[in-house]
């Protein structure tokens, strides 16, 4: 395709172009959302499969619609997910902020072209000059590329890199204002979620003063602010879920597990397209995993967790056994809680469960 004459598009069907349109509105979530998931498993072969076909599906609609424009962007996207399929190249936080440009750029074009507006301000001929020189990249240059791209297209350098060296959560990229504000969001948000059961009634509260407590006791190793929005928003996720799944009393089958399995991911996810708060979304992510491996999504080990994560882990499974023997009354529900998260010791981290003890004696004596 001469890529030039995407310039001069023109609208030959409007009927088409809605359509068009029309299908990617719905396609772009799932799009977004498998970008987020594959950040935190970037191997899942599945979730590559998948977000394959999609830029496929965008592409051949594109090309049925006679929409020139999303066969220029989707063309290349689907060369680079094809050589990700087959392990020749691998997946990085460079490549998603390059493929969630690109179909940014896609939905900007199409409101132009809707609008019978130029496309000339969205630098669509270093767009799509960049992916297809991506898809032809040697894959040890992929991430270099991407940056390249992102900076022709944006104008400016990514921060992706920057901001992964800070996954520890010890920077925020915000004002206090700003700060308090976001904070503000993910408590209403995890009010939501409370409200889907008159059993979660002031769980956010309860986690949150847990939390920040047994961190203080040790010396807040993990910064406050990252944890207390990892806390609103680690079971986040959960309301994506049907509710017959996440509030289900029986066993779980295997499907349900599964699906179960891949909350963290939704709430991580979009913590992570927030600046400032990618030590909230490791922590959200890693929050089912534990020291041996077996936790999920990832089996992370010890030393692979995050120091948030493994507070999480403590402070939900304190909550659940506490509200499974809710009957007992405060202080026994409390104290059945406290002997069986300390008997599982492979469960959590045992650097936490001292200042964590600290934090209940406390309670218990009050």
């Amino acid at each position: 395709m001469d890529i030039t004459a995407i310039l001069r598009t023109k609208v030959g069907s409007r009927r088409s172009l809605q359509e068009f349109i029309d299908d990617l509105t719905e396609q772009i979530p799932n799009i977004e959302r498998d970008i987020a998931r594959l950040k935190l498993a970037p191997g899942d072969k599945d979730l590559i499969a998948r977000l394959f076909r999609a830029l496929h599906n965008v592409k051949g609609n594109a090309s049925i619609c006679g929409v020139e424009i999303g066969v220029a962007i989707a063309h290349p996207l689907e060369a680079l997910l094809a050589r990700l399929r087959t392990g020749e190249i691998g997946f990085s936080d460079l490549l998603a902020e390059a493929i969630l440009l690109a179909m940014d750029r896609l939905e900007l074009s199409l409101e132009a072209l809707a609008g019978n507006r130029a496309l000339s301000s969205l630098k669509l001929l270093e767009l799509v000059g960049g992916l297809e020189g991506l898809a032809r990249t040697d894959s040890d240059a992929i991430d270099d590329g991407a940056v390249v791209l992102i900076e022709a297209v944006n104008g400016f350098r990514p921060v992706v890199a920057a901001r992964a060296r800070k996954a520890n959560g010890s920077v925020i990229c915000h004002s206090p204002e700003n700060v308090a504000a976001d904070l503000r969001f993910f408590r209403s948000l995890s009010f939501q979620f409370e409200a889907r059961s008159p059993l979660f009634k002031g769980r956010s509260e309860r986690l949150l003063q847990l939390a920040l407590d047994t961190n203080q006791v040790a010396g807040n190793p993990v910064a406050p602010a990252q944890l207390e929005a990892a806390v609103y928003m680690h079971d986040v996720g959960m309301m994506f879920l049907p509710e017959s799944v996440w509030l289900k009393v029986e066993k779980l089958d295997d499907d349900e597990k599964r699906l179960l399995h891949g909350h963290p991911a939704q709430a991580a996810g979009l913590l992570e397209r927030m600046a400032g708060w990618q030590g909230a979304a490791r922590m959200v992510a890693e929050h089912h995993e534990m020291p041996e491996g077996r936790g999920y999504p990832k089996k992370l080990k010890a030393e692979e967790i995050s120091p948030g994560a493994k507070i999480l882990a403590i402070m939900d499974a304190f909550e659940a056994v506490t509200l499974k023997h809710r009957h007992r009354g405060q202080s026994r529900s409390i104290l059945r809680a406290i002997a069986e998260v300390n008997a599982c010791d492979n469960q959590f981290a045992p650097e936490w469960i001292g200042s964590f003890n600290a934090v209940i004696r406390r309670i218990v004596e009050a």
